[in-house]
């Protein structure tokens, strides 16, 4: 009987440990979760860490060590350095990876999103079982798991004018892994207030950019585009699309240019631009002008000395997330589940879907449609189809013909229905549109939609 209370004691014993060794995993995987959410002030510190190569890190790194361009020194270089990244998406997420693999010292990681399904097709450091954990703790836990020896800090925060030189003043590099122009004039402007080198990447479809700015006497973003382009010029990824592996390549990329410049080994991509088609397979090199004497923010006599709006300055949100607009009264719009109510009862009445054809064979709404795409709603020839169609509706007496229409968030149908009470003034028709449009019929109405 003894024998048997000692084997019991024995195996609770082991459970216990167990439970211990779980909890302490979990503590430790929660810990990799936890992010910044603000920087009060400038930072004073300017002490390096002591940095050796240990018998580990000579294992680790030995195929980049046995580069004459590296060696024990470049890896050191390496080891003692910090860099900053903007952005923990398409581009940032492989940067990322490889700066940790590569024995980058520090390695921040800023974004203010959250992992989402849609996130992962391009953005490879995410998992499903993260989707709603914020992207920069993401991110830098997964570097953990390949690099326990980097200093990693996670920053959930919206870099604006008022944190950007405070976070930026403690990275010898910042990586533009951005999607908006706002946040490149501001990463720029800042880099420069803080004689920092940016690292500059873009990626939209199938084409991807890279250069350097700031670096040894070569220009800065101001330099080539002193002025924003207008708003409705500008595409993300959002909007646009972008195969995810184009991403993937110019992030690496762009890893690859600071690790160059880390190790003082130069950089190939100062005062170039470095073009990339996926769809031809082919890189192509412009040589860019140098820098300007007269930048207002890097030139001889800078007007810019200090960060300002820029949202304001560029028309546009510092985000890649779709915004609402307001272009119509609420008069002029229906809800989702009025829509549905029109349906049900049959309620006479045409629907048009103003997204583009391919958009048109993903999901379409449970009613017949006409497809004018926003691009083409000013043309003569859809306005004369749709003005067929709207002939051959029937009404009761004078009743006008109910047209709805309908895009993928209710802003390009918004601008549809302005441009179309222009060019179907002559008929006798009411217009409005969805609010929210085909997301706001998946959240109100049909839960299974799908949504992109």
């Amino acid at each position: 009987m003894e024998q048997v209370e000692i084997r019991r004691l024995k195996l609770e014993l082991e459970a216990k440990d167990k439970e211990i060794e779980r909890l302490r995993a979990a503590i430790e995987e929660q810990a990799d979760f936890e992010t910044v959410t603000e920087v009060s002030g400038p930072s004073t510190a300017t002490s390096k860490r002591i940095v050796e190569l240990t018998k580990e890190g000579i294992a680790r790194y030995s195929r980049q060590l046995i580069l004459p361009e590296i060696g024990v020194q470049g890896q050191l270089r390496l080891q003692r350095s910090s860099v900053l990244i903007v952005g923990a998406g398409g581009l940032g997420c492989p940067a990322a990876i490889y700066l940790a693999a590569a024995g980058i010292g520090k390695l921040g990681v800023i974004d203010y999103d959250e992992v989402e399904l849609s996130n992962l097709h391009r953005q490879v450091l995410h998992t499903e079982d993260r989707v709603g954990v914020a992207k920069s703790a993401s991110a830098t836990h997964a570097c953990k798991r390949l690099n326990s020896s980097v200093h990693y800090i996670p920053y959930r925060l919206q870099l604006d004018s008022s944190n950007a030189l405070a976070i930026i003043s403690q990275y010898d590099v910042v990586l533009d892994a951005s999607d908006n122009v706002a946040t490149r004039y501001l990463l720029n402007d800042a880099c420069v207030l803080a004689g920092k080198p940016l690292v500059s990447g873009s990626a939209l479809r199938f084409e991807g950019q890279l250069t350097v700015y700031n670096h040894r006497g070569g220009p800065c973003y101001r330099c080539l585009f002193p002025k924003p382009p207008p708003p409705e010029t500008v595409t993300n990824c959002s909007e646009g699309g972008v195969l995810g592996v184009v991403p993937g390549i110019i992030g690496c990329l762009q890893a690859l240019e600071t690790v160059k410049i880390v190790a003082d080994i130069g950089t190939s991509s100062s005062q170039r631009l470095l073009l990339f088609d996926a769809l031809d397979g082919m890189f192509r090199t412009i040589k860019l002008r140098p820098r300007q004497s007269k930048c207002p923010v890097c030139g001889d006599n800078p007007s810019i000395t200090q960060l300002m709006d820029y949202e304001q300055f560029c028309g546009a949100r510092a985000t890649d997330k779709e915004h609402a607009l307001t272009v119509l009264d609420d008069s002029e719009r229906i809800s989702p589940k009025v829509y549905q109510e029109m349906m049900v009862k049959g309620s006479p009445h045409i629907l048009v879907d103003v997204r583009t054809e391919v958009e048109m064979g993903i999901c379409q709404l449970p009613h017949p449609s006409v497809n004018i795409p926003i691009s083409s709603i000013d043309k003569a020839d859809c306005v004369e189809r749709l003005k067929s169609t709207v002939k051959k509706q029937p009404t009761g007496g004078n009743s006008p013909v109910s047209v709805v229409l309908v895009c993928r968030r209710g802003n390009d149908s918004q601008n549809a229905v302005r441009s179309l009470q222009h060019s179907l003034s002559d008929c006798n028709v009411t217009l409005k549109d969805i609010r929210g449009g085909l997301h706001a019929w998946a959240r109100q109405v049909d839960k299974n939609f799908p949504v992109y």
